[in-house]
């Protein structure tokens, strides 16, 4: 038979798994009397776990938001999900600046763990391999990133001290549409109130941020994903590039993403199935142009470079080069 401790942690899982539990129930899953129940309950109370009582026909008891976190009770499944959910946020950069507390929630799951379940998550940690490091990336405060999160939910203006890539600091007032995780760096996307246009900041670049009286409507259209990758192409480079691939539209993404480049029908000829492969006109900006000829030959398609005339000297050069190490080596030869 179980011990009254087992038996009161168990109540606590049965707490945690939501809901509002009534005595009959909760007594029939522990194997005990109402009275007995309403004991356990007492004792979890006097630990600090914030049960309350509800009232009424379909009364009980349940688990209330505390002002500390209570002992958490984990399935052997759901301990797994967590770890490995730590071990993948930290792989793709995606935590916040308090790096040690994902340290020691780690270790403090690790040190309970039972030992065949311990073996099988080393086992599976051992075996599992990455394709990319782990990223090396600046990490937002935390207070920040729930902050905006709250303007974003509640659609409050935020007041935000911003430092760009160039060291320039800024104080703006934003309209936050939606945080967004991607390529390892954490998001906001919205309408800076001062100049009436929609932006994106990285989060870990705001310094300190503040929810204003008032709020915004939503604006319809995309989404804050789509806005900021719109963003992430349109960007001021020192090259504009456009491009008229003939593919699909998924044959293109394939190899430049919505974050790379914008795409846009060509005028097609008269009587084109639009369902099949079209021209399709792509438009991206560049910091450097050595890049784009091995992505656009990887895309085996056919396609004309508009501008800039750059560009067309670089393709040339690829091709020169791939033209010189297909070139048969004569017989007796190394190849050099």
């Amino acid at each position: 038979m179980p011990r009254p401790t087992a038996r009161v942690l168990t109540l606590l899982e049965l707490l945690q798994s939501g809901g509002t539990r009534t005595v009959a129930e909760l007594a029939d899953r522990l194997g005990v009397e109402g009275r007995t129940v309403r004991r356990y309950v007492d004792q979890l109370i006097n630990l600090d776990v914030p049960v309350e009582s509800v009232r009424g026909r379909y009364g009980g008891y349940r688990l209330a938001p505390g002002y500390r976190l209570p002992p958490l009770m984990f399935s052997d499944d759901e301990a797994l999900a967590v770890l490995l959910g730590m071990v993948a946020g930290r792989r793709a950069g995606l935590t916040t600046a308090q790096r040690t507390a994902s340290e020691t929630a780690s270790a403090k799951i690790r040190r309970v763990l039972p030992r065949h379940i311990a073996r099988r998550l080393d086992a599976l940690l051992e075996a599992l391999a990455f394709t990319e490091q782990p990223g090396e990336f600046d990490t937002p405060d935390a207070e920040v990133l729930l902050t905006t999160a709250d303007a974003v939910r509640h659609h409050r203006p935020v007041s935000i001290r911003y430092t760009d890539r160039d060291g320039r600091r800024s104080e703006r007032t934003l309209h936050a549409y939606g945080i967004v995780a991607h390529s390892g760096r954490w998001y906001v996307t919205g309408k800076d109130a001062r100049i009436g246009e929609d932006r994106t900041f990285r989060l870990d670049r705001i310094v300190d941020a503040r929810t204003l009286p008032g709020s915004f409507e939503a604006p319809v259209g995309p989404g804050p994903e789509q806005r900021v990758l719109s963003g992430f192409a349109t960007a001021e480079y020192r090259y504009e590039v456009t491009l008229r691939i003939h593919g699909t539209v998924e044959q293109i993404r394939a190899r430049l993403p919505a974050g790379v480049a914008r795409l846009e029908e060509h005028e097609s000829a008269a009587g084109e199935d639009r369902a099949t492969e079209r021209w399709l006109r792509v438009e991206l900006r560049a910091e450097r142009l050595d890049w784009l000829p091995p992505v656009l030959a990887s895309l085996d398609r056919p396609f004309v470079i508009e501008r800039p005339d750059e560009l067309r000297e670089h393709v040339i050069a690829l091709a020169h080069r791939l033209t010189s190490y297909a070139v048969e080596p004569d017989r007796g030869e190394a190849p050099s």
